[in-house]
């Protein structure tokens, strides 16, 4: 049957309303399979959670996801429930009569998706077994000692048991659909096809296995893409059968995604399969009702952020708090691969800027990314006693002076103020002051790191001198824990802390997409991230002028690493000489962008996969209108209206500016109303394009000719 033409995708404030052929959805199964499922490893997790409740809606129960079965994370995250359909518990009883534990329940997170979560453990006595049906299926053998790649195994052989289980008892009718998520998943999908289970299967690569490994390693990887001899690479890394299995997968597929342009080049020369569509990764973007409710929230959490920083630098605090800005770097602690070296460096060169100019700017960085650590050091916990102390001491002598002066007006007399306070009252203060000498820097670091000596960090904070030196415009923090609303250091959740900070820095080498910054984007927190992760190209692509709506993009494609370095280093400082309401409007326009990374508009990518494998897998019942692609389709958010047409008309001529200027020609919502009515209509590739693209692919996709030759025009 042909897909109908009903489903619409609503414009999102002006975003281009785009039309796909619906599924009849009442006919058809979607499973998700991925080792993230209720189990947080990485960022897979975010994708399938915050995707869940605009899948939910669209497919309602005929949605279900599939994992591994944790005991804790089932207790904590899932309510047990039997399966709405008959097919699906038949296919589970199966399963358990033959020794096999399986559970069903509700995932308890927004939208509240059916999951089924299958007992490694428990099916660990047919390993030996299973791998040889997968030496049968794909001659790809794995070692005894890898156990998550055994682990994988299990996991997909359970995943392949019960899709046979399950289609046997549907026989016809419905068709199923399975997308399966990175490595760990792909054993299902291969033997799911070597068995020839009709199902038509979507696989999504967020980054390959070897990319990771290679650019860990402090290769030049993207300029050496064609050159690697891959084979060679795996096995010298020992993860030959793993890149087997992720191979093996991408190939089985009926349709191949990524998440992003620049991994869809790099899955071309490491998989060797061009991807069909590619998938950004998106967030459920919530809306506040009022513009200014975002900004009220920045400045409640950056005054927590700012009591923190009290603590902390006691004894040093001789900045002006009103006066410094927050920048922060978070995720996983790769060093070279989420940018953190480049990031150092540019800090000690904006250190010497900010001390040139003798600005009165103070940055305080924060690095927030987990390391082996024993505990909190001492000092830091110090300094958040000593803050409270000065506090309580601050309250108590503000209630003696206020009761005070309060009898003293009573009593319709002008107190005298020598008198307010006592001896005793300046004795405690005294003490208080002299409570806060230290002889010490602030410490760089919150806990006492188990590697102090080898940190990469750490040792690079020795090599450029950033020791919170009094002198030193440009402080460091560094967090080795993620945050956690009941630390005793820093009580605040991810959220919050990203909330009241002035810039995220992401200077990623390696960054398939790249959820921080997109976090960032939704929450107004102008971002730092560059031309090599997918978010960066991804706004590249769809705004004319990042910059301006507070995306930094650095080029680490086309400069070397000082040039990059000092772009990223130029960046900040620019922002450093922003006036307090310069950044207010800068925050405006990044929440604006919020709507590109909604799941409502980002979803219509894995609309268009699904579309996809069903006409693949079943040609004689689902066919589609290839002349309609979705990634042929997209717009470019304009350059802000109130931005001058020179980007140096928007800066000061002298740091020595004033934060109460004001600029009458601004008015936001004006602002936005315009920019939504030039947003660029869709465009679809012509033939000429489409020539150009293929041969850039079958040459070098990113070198700077093909880029410029393949850059659309309006």
């Amino acid at each position: 049957m042909r897909l109908s033409r009903s489903l619409s995708i609503t414009s999102l404030s002006g975003l281009p309303l785009w039309e796909e052929e619906s599924l009849p959805v009442q006919d058809l199964l979607l499973f998700e399979v991925s080792w993230e499922v209720t189990n947080k490893v990485g960022g897979i997790y975010t994708v399938i959670q915050t995707k869940a409740k605009i899948t939910v809606d669209e497919w309602g129960e005929n949605y279900i996801m599939m994992g591994p079965y944790y005991e804790h994370n089932f207790k904590t995250q899932v309510e047990k429930c039997e399966p709405p359909n008959q097919a699906i518990k038949a296919a589970m009883d199966s399963l358990i009569n033959n020794g096999c534990q399986v559970h069903f329940g509700r995932w308890l997170i927004e939208g509240s998706p059916y999951v089924i979560l299958f007992d490694i453990g428990a099916a660990a006595w047919n390993l030996d077994r299973w791998k040889g049906d997968l030496w049968n299926a794909c001659s790809i053998g794995l070692p005894y000692h890898d156990r998550e790649a055994n682990d994988s195994l299990i996991f997909g052989s359970l995943v392949a048991w019960f899709f046979k289980e399950l289609t046997d008892q549907l026989q016809d009718k419905p068709s199923v659909i399975a997308h399966f998520h990175e490595w760990q998943a792909g054993s299902g999908l291969v033997l799911s096809r070597s068995r020839k289970i009709p199902l038509a299967t979507v696989f999504t690569t967020h980054a390959t296995l070897l990319g990771r490994y290679l650019c860990a390693g402090n290769a030049d990887f993207y300029n050496n893409l064609d050159k690697f001899n891959i084979d060679q690479e795996a096995g010298e890394r020992q993860i030959y059968h793993r890149y087997c299995l992720e191979r093996a997968a991408v190939h089985c597929a009926h349709v191949f995604t990524t998440v992003s342009q620049i991994t869809a080049v790099e899955a071309n020369h490491m998989l060797h399969r061009q991807p069909d569509v590619v998938t950004p990764n998106g967030l459920n973007v919530r809306k506040f009702s009022a513009m200014h409710e975002f900004q009220n929230m920045h400045s409640m959490n950056k005054a927590k952020i700012q009591e923190f920083v009290r603590g902390h630098f006691y004894g040093h605090l001789d900045f002006n708090l009103e006066k410094t800005l927050f920048f922060f770097i978070a995720g996983r602690y790769e060093f070279s691969n989420k940018g953190a070296d480049l990031f150092l460096e540019s800090l000690s060169r904006l250190n010497y800027l900010l001390r040139v100019h003798k600005s009165d700017v103070t940055v305080v960085v924060f690095f927030i990314m987990p390391a082996k650590t024993n505990n909190f050091n001492v000092e830091s916990l110090k300094g958040q006693a000593v803050r409270k102390q000065l506090w309580d001491t601050a309250q108590s002598v503000k209630e003696k002076f206020g009761k005070r002066l309060y009898e003293s007006l009573l009593r319709g007399e002008i107190p005298d103020m020598s008198k307010i306070l006592d001896r005793d009252d300046f004795t405690i203060m005294k003490r208080a002051i002299y409570a806060t000498q230290r002889h010490s820097f602030p410490p760089v670091t919150t806990h006492n790191m188990l590697d102090d000596s080898t940190d990469p960090i750490l040792s690079n904070i020795r090599r450029i001198g950033l020791f919170n030196g009094r002198n030193d415009r440009v402080k460091i923090v560094f967090h080795p824990e993620f945050l956690s609303s009941t630390s005793p250091l820093l009580p605040m959740d991810y959220e919050e802390f990203v909330r009241g900070c002035h810039l995220g820095v992401f200077p990623s080498y390696y960054e398939p997409w790249g959820y921080t910054p997109g976090e960032c984007t939704v929450m107004g927190i102008p971002s730092v991230t560059t031309n090599l992760s997918g978010f960066g190209c991804f706004m590249e692509e769809h705004v004319s002028d990042p910059s301006e709506y507070g995306i930094y993009i650095v080029d680490r494609r086309f400069r070397s690493a000082d040039e990059s370095c000092n772009q990223l280093t130029q960046f900040m400082f620019s922002f450093c000489q922003q006036s307090r309401r310069q950044r207010i409007i800068q925050r405006n326009r990044t929440e604006r962008l919020s709507d590109l990374l909604d799941w409502r508009y980002l979803g219509r990518f894995y609309m268009h996969a699904r579309h996809l494998a069903l006409s693949r897998s079943f040609p004689g019942k689902f066919k589609m209108d290839h002349l309609n692609l979705a990634p042929t389709q997209g717009f470019r958010y304009p350059r802000p209206a109130s931005v001058p047409p020179s980007p140096s008309a928007s800066l000061h001529s002298t740091p020595h500016h004033s934060d109460e200027e004001d600029d009458d020609t601004y008015d936001e919502e004006e602002e936005a109303e315009r920019d939504r009515q030039n947003i660029k209509a869709p465009f679809t590739l012509g033939a000429e394009e489409i020539s150009i693209r293929k041969r850039a692919e079958s040459i070098d996709m990113f070198t700077p000719s093909a880029m410029k030759r393949l850059k659309y025009t309006s």
